[in-house]
């Protein structure tokens, strides 16, 4: 609390929704697929938006983290339940982080039993399908909020983070390399939008989230009539 009082109140009157973590796409009743996001950035960037003033909703995937002080968390599974939460929260939020790593894909039919091996050495055909663009849902909104997404590469950084900005029609993308960050508590992110790039070098999430929070506050400044 002490902490907080004293941290720059630049998103006060603000409400700011964010998604943090994996989603976790069923196979059958004890498997499914999913990520190595632990979900660490976007509980840091619910922490500080909160620190910052603002009125905070965190919808975050299945991971192992204590909710941020006053912060109101909504838990989630797959990338279905992660979309049917957001969409009718989204257009009463003034800013909208799209943190979590969404499944790109989920199994078309998740099998009522467990899948078993019958000896024979072939792996079980398993049919996907693709999982709804949720960033690109709340950016197309007729009173959509300010939309900043999330890039978790492995390589080309800038080149995908920059075609996602412009693919999912958002003011803002913050690129990271994923292998390299996951499960840890520092980061390096590079802030995309439609003027080039810059890199926030590598420091702790929350160092960083506090960083991205000031950059947000300063863009919805910059935004207003």
């Amino acid at each position: 609390e002490l902490v907080a009082f004293f941290q720059p109140k630049c998103l006060a009157g603000q409400r700011v929704l964010i998604t943090a973590g994996p989603t976790f796409e069923a196979i059958d009743p004890v498997r499914g697929i999913t990520n190595l996001s632990s979900g660490k950035m976007g509980f840091a960037i619910a922490r500080a938006a909160q620190e910052a003033g603002a009125e905070v909703t965190l919808v975050a995937g299945p991971v192992h983290l204590p909710t941020p002080r006053h912060v109101t968390r909504i838990d989630v599974q797959s990338a279905l339940q992660l979309h049917d939460a957001v969409l009718p929260l989204a257009a009463g939020h003034d800013v909208f982080v799209a943190t979590a790593a969404v499944a790109d894909w989920r199994p078309a039919d998740c099998g009522a039993q467990k899948i078993k091996k019958d000896g024979s050495g072939r792996a079980p055909s398993v049919a996907m399908t693709e999982n709804p663009d949720i960033l690109a849902e709340v950016a197309r909104l007729p009173a959509r909020p300010y939309c900043v997404g999330f890039a978790a590469e492995s390589h080309d950084l800038a080149k995908h983070a920059r075609e996602k900005r412009q693919r999912k029609n958002v003011p803002l993308i913050v690129g990271n390399i994923g292998p390299s960050t996951f499960g840890r508590d520092d980061n390096t992110l590079l802030l995309v939008d439609e003027q080039g790039e810059r890199k926030l070098p590598s420091a702790s999430k929350l160092h960083l989230a506090r960083a991205l929070v000031a950059e947000i506050a300063t863009r919805l400044g910059a935004a207003k009539p």
